[in-house]
Order: C-alpha cells, then sequence, then structure tokens
C-alpha cells in the first residue's frame, strides 16, 4: 500500500509521439556560459526490496530493524546531477536530505556516487509534512544558490508528490515535473525536458534556475563503487536544524490509523466461456 508500481503505469506511453509546447527562455543570445551548481534532494526511506508492516497500534509502519535506502527517485535525480557534472555542464553537485541523524548514510551514500558536497538538516520528527520539506530545501538554495534543483518526482513512502511542486512556488521558478530527459541549452541559461503527462510525453523548455522532478525513464542510477565508498566516509557534512533555518515543521495533519489493504480473495479455474458467465452471475457481479 505503501509502494510505487513505476515501470507498468508508463508502458502505454512509451509508443506515443511527444507533444511539442510554449517556450520561455531567459540569458542574453551570446553570453557565456556560466558553471552551473545542482542541488540534489535525497531521502532516506524503508528499501523498496522490504515488505511493509504495519506497527500493531495501526499509527505507521515498522522502521525499527528494517533496511533503509536511498529514494529510488532520489538515485534517478543524483545519477542526472552526477552526468550533468560529467558531461562538463555543471561544476559541482551538492546533495541535500532532511530527517534523522541516520540520513548521514544516504548523504554519504550520494557522496560516493558522485556528489561533490553534502548538506544534512536535521529534524527528528519521523513524517515531515512536503511543506515543511520545500521550506527547508528554500533556505538551503537561499545559502547554495544553485542553478538547478534536481529532486525525485515523489518518495515511496509518503507517495505525496507535492515538494518539488512547493518549492518552485515558494522560490518563483519554473518547473518542469516527472522528467524522463533533461537537456541543457550550450549556455546553460535554459533546459529542454521530456516530462511523462497523461496523453503521452510532452517535451518544454524552461529559464534556469528551475526546479526539475524525475521520473523513472529519466536514467538508470550506477552503483557506487567500494573505494568511492571509502572516501565518502572521510568527507564532511554542513550540518543545519530546522531551528537554524527558521523553520516551523510542526504538523499540519494527523494520522488516524495505518492498515494493511485487505487481503485478496483466492481465484478459481473455470472450464470454459458458459461457466465463467454462470460464476459472473451467481455472483452478482453481471
Amino acid at each position: 500500500m505503501l509502494r510505487v508500481g513505476g515501470a507498468a503505469r508508463f508502458a502505454a506511453a512509451r509508443h506515443l509521439a511527444p507533444l511539442r509546447c510554449g517556450v520561455a527562455s531567459a540569458g542574453a543570445p551570446g553570453a557565456p556560459a556560466r558553471n552551473m551548481r545542482v542541488l540534489v534532494g535525497v531521502k532516506r526511506v524503508i528499501d523498496y526490496a522490504v515488505k511493509i508492516r504495519v506497527k500493531a497500534d495501526q499509527s505507521g509502519v515498522e522502521t525499527d530493524n528494517v533496511k533503509m535506502s536511498m529514494n529510488p527517485f532520489c538515485e534517478i535525480a543524483l545519477e542526472e546531477a552526477v552526468r550533468l557534472k560529467e558531461g562538463k555542464k555543471a561544476k559541482e553537485v551538492v546533495a541535500v536530505s532532511i530527517g534523522p541523524k541516520k540520513s548521514e548514510e544516504t548523504l554519504r551514500t550520494a557522496l560516493a556516487t558522485g556528489a561533490d558536497r553534502a548538506v544534512h538538516v536535521e529534524c527528528d520528527e519521523e513524517n515531515l509534512e512536503p511543506l515543511a520539506v520545500a521550506k527547508l530545501l528554500q533556505a538551503v538554495v537561499a545559502s547554495e544558490e544553485p542553478d538547478i534543483v534536481i529532486l525525485g518526482k515523489q518518495a515511496i513512502d509518503g507517495d505525496c508528490n507535492q515538494t518539488g511542486q512547493i518549492l518552485a512556488g515558494l522560490m518563483e521558478w519554473p518547473q518542469a515535473t516527472f522528467a524522463s530527459e533533461l537537456n541543457i541549452a550550450d549556455d546553460n541559461s535554459s533546459a529542454e525536458v521530456t516530462r511523462e503527462v497523461d496523453a503521452g510525453m510532452e517535451t518544454i523548455k524552461i529559464s534556469l534556475p528551475a526546479v526539475v522532478t524525475a521520473d523513472l525513464r529519466l536514467n538508470e542510477p550506477r552503483y557506487a563503487t567500494l573505494p568511492n565508498i571509502m572516501k565518502a566516509r572521510k568527507k564532511k557534512i554542513q550540518k543545519h536544524t530546522a531551528e537554524e533555518l527558521g523553520v516551523d515543521t510542526t504538523p499540519r495533519l494527523s494520522v488516524l490509523s495505518v492498515a494493511d489493504p485487505p487481503e485478496r480473495e483466492a481465484g478459481i479455474m473455470v472450464g470454459d466461456i458458459d461457466e465463467l458467465i454462470g460464476k459472473l452471475e451467481e455472483d452478482g457481479k453481471i
């Protein structure tokens, strides 16, 4: 109930032609390209392969003694940022994580994967709401002054799909959500983004700085190598707290209860169409 069924959701979109949309760009023609700084959000979540267990009191899901890892959509966002640096489009990749002290493990994974620096905003709240996360990211953006912010389109724990959009609104920046392809202009003043929409694929052009959220087909994340993992352990992580950044993270929503989805009844085998119709009529389905 808390997982994302990613690849199947967009299978039909693979065969649809891209849709071209309007253009918004910035930057004077012929201006020299600036070296970009990319800010990437990475979240610590329950590993996608772990079976979710609901707490006995139905207040949430069990996280004690459960394998945690980087949110898969954040892995895709990080990979895209590293590729921009490898392609000489960016000079620096900064990874930021908001959460408890153990979020440092996720940041060290980001450093081992290719991020240059890491920023940790430490919060003890177990489930930060998207508005609070966006406000904390806004404070980090104001300090780091990135040219582009790349986030996963959603986290597989809350499935909110709101943080990127809220951050763009707070910053009054352009946004491109559900990105499956990202191309930065030669002068680094704009980006062309192909994104997932209900009708198929849409290609838009946005001015930078901007917020982009990554979808499944944007890329295939790499694995961190052992030498890089060892190097990442020695790197410093810049630390902040919500209080230092002046952000109130008090929840505005209350979770009344969390429950497992109802178990599906076992199916039955029928010999032919007539028997199938008879069973459906018997059960009042037709």
